[in-house]
């Protein structure tokens, strides 16, 4: 067995498994359960096994022939272990355990149990795979595992019952499991299109598909691939396209509220510890090939990656924080929030090639709140997951006033909202203060203003979501279902506990956050100069403190918080009497409503100009085509049938005759081609 087999079994586990729980169901559904989740535990293990190495820096690759090609370099299958894979597959197999055993009583009674275990574990194994992958083939397959997985469990529930419909109320249209999961789909898989094209332009230049000789190989194959004006630049823009789709980032971000039409650990997953982390992964892991690029090759086309990265990644942690504000579905609002916070982490990488002194503060930011958010949001998904559960509707409109018989709940969701806000000394405080605080040694002040101005949204739409849910006094569609005998009850400490360990976790973080993110740049310090060959007296060695961060933190806090607790906690103002008081908020209002109007347009350049031209190319390709395939073919084999049948006389003279015609007709042909 080999000596690395953690980090094989890991993924390997899940991708093998998942069959097996359609058979365990036909003998028992608690042994399906049961096989079901131990699937993702037997991962946990594994990837721990792999975290002594990160204190004895012994990091490896590991890899085997898969297919030979002669005069071709063999396509190989390999790990690849180093920080950035041991500690995102860490994150990812331990909250999808516990989002899987918090499924256990979630999904008890629903319909395809089966099928929603089979792709759970699949969708496990691929994030496993395409973050160990050692290789751009090894990579893709687990990328595009996740997303077909997604696309299946976004659309679970694909009856379309209107039960299930997300979006609304009336006029804004619902959409329906089926077209959000077709929607996931498309959106991401364009940015798939995009990032292939940029691995085999990479590969074309570079000659290897193995991230390790891409980048041991930089100063080989780096000049030849400029000698192409603007080359790098495509490259560049290519390769960021897959983590856009991927990660919700805008252009390619109107998929991910629709996301919400799968089931609450659904959402856990994709927003959480899988999907939406393998577009900010990837942008670590191609990180130093760009940074070498510029920084020491002086090519100055590999500084349009840190650009888009960090201003499309500011700019969407912005545009989507101010929609998470008006938002009226639970999920939906935390949602938005996931796009605005893998925006932060999008900055924090991209700032780390802006300035040489931000390399490692920026890339220890990105990856530090990416670790912080999958605590905080995989709980605050969780806990949203059983508030719908418990009040029957998405709506938070629906819902208030229900903390005394959720106090549980009601705890554990504070504390990881917080978190997300900002709030002192929680890990979403630390993590994003490391993000303010690589903008600022790399002096970009545009980006840190941007990044502050966001993290007030932030506190605002945190104590929106929980005031309107908790708070306040409960609302008609509760009376009512109060009436009709519905009691409401804290969740099941089956479904309570795996939120309670994530909300513990982010105390603890929070309570070391600066002991825990100088470890992290300990561990990438040293990690990313051996990977680029740098000298380490050219950079920060240590986190830069800036005391203007932590106070201006606070700050941005208390203003987006005080306002929010006045109108949903306290409910001393009322919000509808502002906006109808003033006619710009409410337009305002409007406009963060209708997502900026960006997901209008692309239903009406997109969906409807081609249902528009639809009739048209029924009319003049597709008809013609059946015509000509279904009615002309067997007109024509039916004619040669007729005219062919009169030279079969059934007389034997005659057909000894044609026999010896094709004879020398073959013989004459033979000869025309030897000569």
């Amino acid at each position: 067995m080999s000596l690395y087999f953690p980090a094989w079994f890991c993924w390997i586990i899940p991708f093998v498994g998942a069959p097996l729980i359609f058979l365990a169901e036909k003998i028992n559904n608690r042994l399906r359960d049961g096989l079901a989740v131990s699937l993702p535990f037997l991962s946990m293990l594994m990837c721990l096994m792999l975290l002594p190495n990160l204190l004895t820096q012994n990091y490896f690759e590991e890899e085997f022939v898969w297919v030979s090609i002669p005069n071709l370099k063999p396509i190989t299958i390999g790990v690849l272990v180093d920080p950035l894979s041991i500690i995102i597959a860490n994150v990812v197999a331990f909250i999808s355990f516990l989002i899987m055993v918090y499924s256990i009583k979630y999904m008890h009674g629903e319909e395809g149990v089966a099928r929603y275990w089979f792709m759970m574990n699949l969708f496990i194994g691929g994030m496993l795979l395409l973050v160990l992958a050692n290789n751009f083939i090894f990579f893709l397959a687990g990328w595009k595992t996740v997303g077909l997985c997604s696309y299946a469990l976004i659309g679970h529930y694909y009856r379309d019952e209107p039960k299930d419909w997300i979006g609304g109320p009336p006029p804004t249209p619902y959409q329906t499991p089926s077209q959000c999961g077709l929607k996931a789909w498309i959106m991401t898989s364009v940015g798939d299109i995009f990032l292939l094209a940029g691995l085999i332009l990479l590969y074309l230049y570079s000659g290897t598909v193995n991230f390790t000789e891409l980048f041991q190989t930089q100063n080989l194959w780096m000049p030849t691939l400029t000698a192409t004006p603007g080359m790098l630049t495509l490259i560049s823009i290519l390769l960021l396209c897959g983590p856009l789709g991927k990660s919700a980032q805008f252009p390619l971000h109107e998929w991910l509220p629709e996301a919400m039409a799968g089931p609450a650990p659904v959402s856990a997953l994709i927003h959480a510890a899988t999907m939406v982390k393998a577009g900010v992964y990837m942008v670590a892991r191609f990180l130093p090939v760009f940074f070498y690029g510029y920084w020491v090759g002086g090519f100055n086309e590999a500084l349009t990656f840190f650009i888009l990265a960090a201003y499309i990644g500011g700019f969407t942690a912005f545009l989507t924080g101010t929609q998470a504000m008006v938002s009226l579905e639970l999920k939906k609002a935390l949602a938005y929030s996931t796009m605005s916070q893998i925006g932060y982490m999008m900055l924090g990488l991209g700032i780390a090639g802006l300035n040489p002194k931000a390399l490692i503060l920026g890339y220890v930011a990105g990856i530090f709140h990416l670790i912080s958010h999958a605590l905080f949001k995989a709980s605050l998904f969780l806990c949203s997951g059983t508030v719908i559960h418990e009040c029957k509707s998405i709506y938070m409109t629906d819902m208030g006033g229900i903390k005394k018989e959720m106090p549980i709940t009601w705890f554990l969701m504070w504390i990881s909202a917080l978190s997300l806000a900002g709030f002192p000394f929680l890990s979403g405080f630390w993590s994003k203060d490391a993000v303010l605080a690589s903008c600022l040694t790399a002096q970009n002040y545009w980006l840190f203003m941007l990044a502050l101005g966001t993290a007030a949204l932030t506190s605002f739409y945190s104590i929106r979501f929980m005031g309107l849910t908790f708070h306040g006094d409960k609302s008609n569609h509760l009376a009512k279902l109060e009436k009709e005998g519905e009691k409401l009850k804290e969740a099941s400490p089956l479904m309570w506990i795996p939120y309670g360990i994530l909300t513990t976790i982010t105390i603890l973080v929070g309570v070391t956050g600066p002991f825990f993110e100088s470890f992290i740049h300990h561990i990438f310090e040293s990690f990313l100069h051996e990977t680029l060959h740098l000298p380490i007296n050219g950079f920060n060695s240590e986190p830069t403190t800036h005391l203007l961060v932590p106070l201006a933190s606070i700050g941005v806090f208390l203003l987006g918080g005080i306002p929010a607790y006045l109108l949903y906690i306290k409910r001393q103002i009322s919000s509808e009497k502002i906006l109808t008081s003033y006619t710009s908020l409410f337009k305002i209002k409007t406009f963060f409503w209708n997502r900026w109007y960006i997901d209008p347009l692309y239903n009406l350049v997109f969906v409807k100009t081609i249902l528009k031209l639809r009739p048209y190319v029924e009319k003049f390709i597709e008809h013609p085509m059946d015509v000509a395939y279904n009615v002309g073919v067997p007109k024509l084999m039916s004619y040669l049938y007729f005219k062919i049948r009169k030279f079969q006389t059934g007389i034997l003279p005659y057909n000894m005759l044609y026999i010896l015609l094709f004879i020398i007709a073959t013989i004459i042909s033979l000869l025309v081609v030897w000569s």
